[in-house]
C-alpha cells in the first residue's frame, strides 16, 4: 500500500520547516512574512503530488470539521428526504458537509445521536426535534454550539427556527372545502404534544367553531402499524357517517386514508372530499388527483442554512435568536371540488 503523503514529506523534499509549509497551506503566508519563492515551491509540490490535508489534524488546529449534523424525525419520509437533499445541497455550496439521521420519533434516540455528533465536534446542529429534549439542547446553546430548529419549535426554549403557518394551512383548507358545499367535516392526526400537530389542530377547530359546524377528531398512534391505522380510519368512517370530508394532518396518514376509503369503496370526491396537509408526488399521479397543504421545502431548507451559517461565521460574544415563519399552499385539485 502506497503510503499517504504527509507535512513532513513536503518539508523534507523542500528542505524547509514544517511550521512554514503549516503556514503557506494555511493562508498565512503573507502574515507570516514567508517569501513568495517558497510559497510558491510549495504550492506548486502541493499540485503536483496531489497532497490532502489530514481532516483530523486541520480540525484539532482550527477548532472547525466543517460538517453540520442534522437530526429528522424519518430520512425516508418524502418531507423530510426532500429537506435533507436541500440543505445537504446548499451546506456543500457553503463549504459543509451533512451528517444525518434519524430518531424515529424515540426520545432516548434522539438523546444518543445528539451526543454521537458532540462526540465528532460538529460545528452546528440542524434538528428536528423529539420530544423530551429540551434539555439536551439547552445544553448545547450553553456551550455555544450553533442550533436551528426545523418543522416544529420548542416553546419553553428560546432558539432558532424555521417552520411553517401550520394553523392557516388546515384552517384555509378547512374553509375550501366549507365552501366547495361539504359540511361535515373530519381531522385526522397523530396523538402528538408537538407543535406543528397542535397548531394544525388549532387551524382546523378555529374553522369548525367559526361556522358552527361540529368537529369530527380521530388521533392515530404514532407508531401504530399501516394495518392497523388503516383500521382505525374504516372504523372511524363508520362510527361517523355524516363526515363527508377528511383533513389528515400528514401525508402518510392521507395515503393510509386512502386505501381505507377504498375498501369502504367510497368515491372521492362524491362521497367523500379529501385534503393532505404535506403534499406527496403520488398525490398528482392518484385519480382522483388529492388537495394538498404544501410545505415549501426549498425555502425551509435555504432559511435553515441561512441561520446556521449566520450562527457559525458570527463573530460576537451571543448570536440574536431568529425564528421563521413561512406560509404554506393549499393546492387544489379534485379531491376537494365536489360535484354537485
Amino acid at each position: 500500500m502506497k503510503k499517504k503523503l504527509s507535512i513532513t514529506d513536503i518539508a523534507r523534499q523542500l528542505e524547509i520547516s514544517i511550521t512554514t509549509v503549516s503556514f503557506i497551506l494555511n493562508g498565512k503566508a503573507e502574515e507570516k512574512r514567508i517569501s513568495k519563492d517558497v510559497t510558491e515551491k510549495v504550492l506548486n509540490l502541493v499540485a503536483e503530488l496531489n497532497y490532502k490535508p489530514n481532516q483530523l489534524a486541520q480540525s484539532l488546529r482550527t477548532g472547525k470539521t466543517h460538517i453540520i449534523g442534522l437530526i429528522v424525525e424519518d430520512i425516508a419520509g418524502s418531507f423530510f428526504a426532500n429537506v435533507a437533499r436541500l440543505i445537504e445541497e446548499n451546506a456543500y455550496k457553503n463549504g459543509y458537509r451533512i451528517i444525518y439521521c434519524s430518531t424515529e420519533n424515540k426520545t432516548n434516540k434522539a438523546k444518543e445521536l445528539i451526543n454521537m455528533f458532540r462526540d465528532r465536534h460538529v460545528d452546528g446542529y440542524i434538528i428536528n426535534p423529539s420530544e423530551g429534549i429540551e434539555d439536551d439542547i439547552a445544553s448545547l446553546l450553553q456551550e455555544g454550539l450553533p442550533v436551528v430548529l426545523f418543522d416544529r419549535y420548542l416553546p419553553k426554549l428560546p432558539t432558532n427556527y424555521v417552520v411553517i403557518d401550520n394553523y392557516s394551512g388546515t384552517f384555509n383548507a378547512a374553509n375550501h372545502l366549507l365552501q366547495q358545499g361539504f359540511s361535515n367535516i373530519a381531522f385526522l392526526t397523530i396523538d402528538s404534544e408537538q407543535t406543528q400537530m397542535e397548531e394544525r389542530y388549532n387551524g382546523y377547530e378555529r374553522a369548525m367553531k367559526m361556522h358552527n359546524k361540529q368537529k369530527f377528531v380521530k388521533q392515530i398512534g404514532y407508531y401504530d402499524e399501516r394495518e392497523s391505522v388503516v383500521q382505525q380510519i374504516i372504523d372511524f368512517i363508520k362510527e361517523n357517517p355524516a363526515v363527508d370530508a377528511i383533513i389528515f394532518a400528514t401525508n402518510y396518514l392521507s395515503i393510509y386514508g386512502l386505501e381505507a376509503l377504498k375498501q369502504l369503496k367510497l368515491n372521492i370526491p362524491n362521497d367523500i372530499g379529501v385534503v393532505s396537509f404535506d403534499d406527496h408526488e403520488f398525490f398528482k399521479l392518484y385519480s382522483p388527483t388529492i388537495t394538498a397543504i404544501a410545505q415549501p421545502v426549498e425555502e425551509i431548507s435555504r432559511q435553515v442554512i441561512k441561520i446556521l451559517i449566520n450562527n457559525l461565521t458570527f463573530s460576537g460574544n451571543k448570536w440574536m435568536e431568529q425564528t421563521v415563519v413561512l406560509p404554506s399552499d393549499l393546492i387544489v385539485r379534485e379531491s376537494s371540488i365536489k360535484k354537485f
